[in-house]
């Protein structure tokens, strides 16, 4: 009677543990062995033995099913699994275990049925294949995710395939590749093939027989020619995806043979042409994705007649054009419509009547980019979760009486106008940047008519007409604690920025850029610790940068304070913000000098791995995470403004331009060996340009100028291969301009109003007045040391080398030195000739 136990009704054995999610803990004990006629056990899934496989499980005898998946083993697979010879299904998939060289213990299992070992490291059992092989019974093989790569893949043709009666294999997430074995293809039982996110590429090989085969995934690999003809004859085949391939050509026009289609997903490839009408007898088809291909054409509404069973269409980044009739009434009901960047047609551009058919049902609406305006009709706000309309024509204003609802809501880039809407506390995410709403921002923030807590995460209002002040009041900004992203840029808003701001416990970004905001920081910023980005540029702040900022906002990455009334000196805070990797103070009235700490900028010192940095041993997504979803920031480099977005991540700069800094650029700044860009100019610098400026190998832009820097340009700079901005004009630099084909390249003007010569000037340089040929003086730190150019002793050392060669060969090998001497006397002899001296020479030789 007890649960999970199943025995035997006759004698009382147990012959059955059903112990599966049952949230057992602990270790297995070997009196389980007592359980002699044990025939199944279940221990997979929600439990947690935080130990290795006991040996003990390979002695019971009369096992047939075993299952330790996802319970919390760990460690090495025991090879004492492999006396269980009566096993027909071994389930070991998902624990962090591996498994040595020697799988041989596999081959025991002769009547294994099942296998299932997905997530389990078999990168060291190179013969995983040839064991396989032994296994002449195996229905199902689940490999999933074991790394598995091309030079473990040792046999791709097997002698022979003497596990023929196999229906299903899972080789998925794996490094195989390039060339899919054929031997897969002569499993001619299959009715389940996964090769999804491998390496594989060229063209998809055929199958010897496709009558059996239900479910076909080759997506996420390099498969670069057309949908094969062959997969058009699976009569029976239920799922097919191939997205995230190079696909091109075609859609089969024969695809639509395939009557018991289920799921099809050919989405992210090169497809061409048009939607074939041959898809309108796919009447089982539930679920198409053709999004982001180059298919074109006009699509009418005969291709859906049949398909009353689709519920998802992901459709969006095409070419497309939508034609039927304004009465138009789909066959389906449909949970997910995504149409981004199709040309809708219908009436003057409207939003479709027919989609009102869909209300009730659809919870996932994109309709962005296709040309739509007018006004949303009433009808259409409440009718998804998800909602796109960005980058359309629409206009007018949300009625005071609509409460948007949906958790992610996409206006964008539209025309609309009036005041801003009311939400419902379920919006997680709300853009409704680039449009033309107007008033202020409190009714939205501060909506009396409820105490809820609302849910939101992200909000985008910049780009628009707002004015008005930020609220102040506690219980309004209260209301908002799972804000993550706030973006009010690009606005009229006045007043100063609220101490409350610093409610926002879980803010990363924060973004209030472009508006006529005064006042100072508030220190209460330092709360917001979660901080990533903070953009404050062309506002009219006043005040010094809190002095706590840098120890309070330690995951802080962009600071740009730009185009302010900012004062007094940058604290030397500001250097304990390690993930720093954007620093704009420009156009602001910071006097005083940079800190030397600067070189703790840890982000432009270290090499990053695709922008994720590592944070006390742990990876930090926080900020690529972000990024994927909205970010963007401007940033002034090379002497241009550039807009990043999905790359912004990797951006490194510096600009303190434009400001009343003094004293001497410190060394220290030439330890930043990954920042890209940095500009200095307009300010009052003094002294010379650091020598180890050679070591910031990554550096794009360079601006000095208008500063009153002096002596001569460090050598060094030459070897920043990446240099292809630099400005250092208006300073009081003399000498040679250094040698290098990037030098070079510049213009003119990024070396005048200083006292150089030599390329790319017009001017030439006379000697070197006071220091040796090939020597450089220079002065660092107040001491005075020189500089050798390894070139000119080393062209030196080359002549002295060479010379004393020769000499050496004249002395110790006499048949040179006679031929030497021998040429010298010939010579001698006709230089007397022509100069009439013949006889007095011939005497005296």
């Amino acid at each position: 009677m007890w649960e999970g136990v199943v025995c035997n009704n006759l004698t009382g054995h147990v012959l059955q543990l059903h112990l599966q999610q049952s949230a057992l803990q602990g270790k297995l004990n070997p009196s389980l062995l007592n359980l002699k006629h044990l025939r199944y056990i279940d221990l997979g899934g929600y439990n947690n033995f935080n130990e290795s496989i006991p040996n003990f499980i390979g002695s019971f005898a009369n096992l047939e099913y075993l299952v330790l998946s996802y319970a919390g083993f760990y460690g090495t697979i025991p090879h004492t699994l492999g006396n269980l010879s009566s096993l027909r299904t071994l389930s070991l998939g998902r624990f962090s275990s591996h498994v040595d060289s020697n799988i041989e213990w596999l081959s025991g299992l002769s009547h294994l049925e099942h296998l299932d070992m997905s997530y389990v490291n078999l990168s060291r059992a190179t013969n995983w294949l040839q064991v396989i092989n032994n296994l002449p019974s195996l229905v199902e093989l689940h490999l999933r995710d074991c790394s598995l790569e091309n030079n473990n893949f040792m046999a791709p043709d097997l002698d022979e395939v003497n596990f023929t009666s196999l229906a299903i294999l899972d080789l998925s997430f794996n490094n195989l590749g390039p060339v899919v074995p054929r031997w897969i293809f002569q499993l001619n039982k299959l009715t389940y093939l996964d090769l999804s996110d491998n390496l594989f590429e060229g063209s998809i090989p055929s199958i010897s027989n496709t009558t059996k085969l239900q479910y076909i995934d080759l997506s996420h690999n390099n498969f670069n020619s057309t949908i094969p003809d062959w997969i058009c004859t699976c009569k029976s085949l239920q799922s097919l995806y191939l997205e995230r391939n190079l696909l091109s050509g075609p859609i089969p026009i024969n695809l639509g043979n395939l009557s018991s289609l289920i799921d099809l997903d050919l989405g992210f490839n090169k497809l061409t042409g048009n939607l074939p009408y041959s898809f309108g007898q796919l009447n089982n088809l539930t679920y198409l994705t053709i999004q982001n291909n180059m298919l074109e054409g006009i699509v009418r509404e005969i291709l859906f007649a049949n398909l009353t069973k689709l519920r998802f269409l992901f459709a969006s980044g095409n070419h497309l054009t939508l034609q039927v009739e304004p009465n138009w009434i789909p066959p389906f009901k449909l949970d997910v419509l995504e149409l981004g960047s199709w040309n809708l047609g219908g009436d003057h551009n409207r939003i479709p009547t027919w989609l009102e058919t869909q209300k009730g049902y659809i919870s996932d609406l994109d309709l962005s980019n296709t040309g739509i305006s007018f006004h949303v009709p009433s009808w259409f706000w409440e009718m998804t979760e998800y909602l796109n309309l960005s980058r359309n024509h629409l206009h007018g204003n949300i009625p005071a009486d609509v409460i948007i609802g949906g958790s992610i809501i996409d206006l964008s880039s539209n025309l609309f106008n009036g005041s801003l809407p009311r939400l419902r506390k379920e919006v997680i995410m709300l853009d409704l940047s680039n449009n033309s709403f107007s008033g202020g921002i409190s009714h939205t923030l501060c909506d009396t008519a409820t105490n809820e807590t609302y849910w939101l995460e992200t909000l985008h209002v910049g780009g628009n007409f707002l004015s008005g002040e930020l609220p102040a009041d506690d219980d309004c900004w209260m209301k908002w604690q799972s804000l993550a992203y706030l973006n009010i840029g690009s606005n009229n808003i006045s007043g100063s920025i609220p101490n409350s701001i610093g409610l926002l416990a879980n803010l990363l970004s924060l973004n209030l850029y472009n508006n006529n905001l005064s006042g100072q920081i508030p220190s209460s910023i330092q709360n917001c610790t979660k901080l990533v980005k903070i953009d404050f540029y062309d506002n009219k702040l006043v005040g010094s940068i809190p002095s706590l900022m840098g120890i309070s906002l330690s995951k802080l990455r962009i600071l740009i304070l730009r185009s302010n009334k900012l004062s007094g000196e940058i604290p030397t805070g500001i250097c304990q913000l390690s993930f720093l990797q954007i620093l704009d103070l420009s156009d602001n009235i910071f006097s005083g000098k940079i800190p030397r700490c600067i070189s703790n900028f840890t982000a432009m010192a270290t090499k990053r791995w695709f922008g994720v940095m590592v944070d006390n041993g742990v990876i930090d997504y926080t900020f690529r995470y972000i990024i994927n979803l909205i970010e963007s920031a401007s940033v002034a480099t090379k002497g241009t403004e550039y807009h990043y977005d999905t790359i912004l991540y990797l951006v490194t700069n510096i600009d303190l331009s434009r400001n009343n800094l003094s004293g001497e650029i410190p060394k220290e700044i030439t330890s930043l060996a990954e920042l890209r860009s940095l500009n200095l100019s307009q300010n009052h610098f003094t002294g010379l340009i650091p020598y180890g400026i050679g070591d910031m190998k990554q550096l794009e832009s360079l601006d000095l100028s208008r500063n009153s820097l002096s002596g001569e340009i460090p050598n060094s700079i030459t070897v920043l291969s990446s240099l292809n901005h630099m400005n250092l004009s208006y300073n009081n630099l003399t000498g040679r301009i250094p040698e290098s084909t990037q030098l070079r390249s510049l213009n003119e003007s990024s070396f005048i109003g200083n006292k150089l010569c030599g390329p790319p000037l017009t001017s030439g340089c006379s000697n070197d007045k006071g220091h040796a040929p090939g020597f450089y003086y220079y002065k660092e730190d107040g001491g005075k040391k020189w500089e050798i150019d390894w070139f000119y002793i080393f062209l030196t050392l080359g002549y002295v080398v060479g010379f004393s060669a020769v000499c050496n060969a004249l002395i110790f090998i006499k048949s040179w030195r006679d031929a030497y001497f021998g040429w010298l006397e010939n010579m001698w002899n006709k230089l007397c000739v022509y100069t009439s001296r013949s006889k007095r020479c011939l005497s005296t030789s």
